[in-house]
């Protein structure tokens, strides 16, 4: 049997966005909002709202997208929350022309 991890994505009280991993989602998102720890990213913005979260049995896999999904753009993440393919594809297209 397969243990299951969780990439997911928080909307902050800020309107900003959080990206990470666990292994059990509910008791992570309900770790945010009780601010555990002072010095999270989340800390000073909650309450957080799941927005979006993909499960995976490859945990180098789940992390690999996580540190992908972090250095997106506001827009970029708010097309996958959106399940708007068409805009995330535009998107990716638009940052990899900014590069060249």
């Amino acid at each position: 049997m397969y243990k299951l991890i969780y990439l997911y994505i928080l909307k902050c009280k800020d309107g900003t966005y959080y990206t990470g991993v666990t292994n059990n989602l509910e008791k992570r998102i309900k770790e945010h909002n009780l601010g555990i720890n002072k010095d999270a990213y989340t800390y000073s913005r909650r309450p957080v709202e799941l927005m979006w979260h993909e499960s995976f049995t490859n945990f180098n896999l789940a992390f690999e997208w996580e540190t992908k999904i972090k250095k997106w753009s506001k827009k970029k993440k708010e097309a996958l929350i959106n399940n708007d393919y068409d805009a995330l594809i535009k998107l990716s297209k638009k940052n990899f022309n900014k590069k060249e």
